[in-house]
């Protein structure tokens, strides 16, 4: 029979990883979900600035009338670990006829006969979030690493 040196120190470690990686992971998740508001405000056509005003992340579920572009549920480490990333709100509800745009359409009902040509795309949210995707991801996995050195090392 072998005894493994230092187990129960090890074990002490390892039992602090998820402590630190979650603080350093969320961190790294903040500035991803930032750098796609950004790029996103910064790529959204405005008129009135109410659909610009309307992009954020939060910790947890979006306001009432948004678009979600990413959420990252529930983990191993935690439901507290659940971010979304998202797009327009109760005044902001066209985002969607931005985003994707409209179809043309002839009315038939009220004002019968009258057409309506559709609106082109004006996509900004999702060119925002796939430009993103990979710098997010390098970002998630080096606060991991981090954590785990850090870990490691005390």
């Amino acid at each position: 029979m072998s005894k493994i040196l230092g187990l129960a120190k090890l074990d002490r470690k390892l039992k602090r990883l998820p402590e630190v990686a979650k603080a350093r992971i969320r961190a790294a998740m903040e500035e991803w979900a930032q750098d796609i508001v950004d790029l996103a405000k910064s790529l959204v056509p405005v008129d009135s600035g109410e659909l610009r005003d309307s992009i954020g992340w939060t910790w947890g579920a979006p306001p009432r009338g948004s678009i979600t572009i990413a959420k990252v549920a529930r983990s191993k480490l935690g439901k507290d670990l659940t971010i979304t990333i998202y797009a327009g709100d109760e005044r902001a509800f066209y985002t969607r006829w931005v985003e994707f745009g409209t179809a043309e359409h002839l009315n038939r009902g009220l004002f019968k006969g009258s057409r309506h040509p559709g609106t082109t795309a004006q996509p900004f949210f999702y060119p925002a979030f796939r430009a993103n995707r990979k710098s997010g991801k390098r970002k998630v996995n080096a606060a991991m690493r981090k954590a785990a050195r850090e870990v490691a090392a005390s």
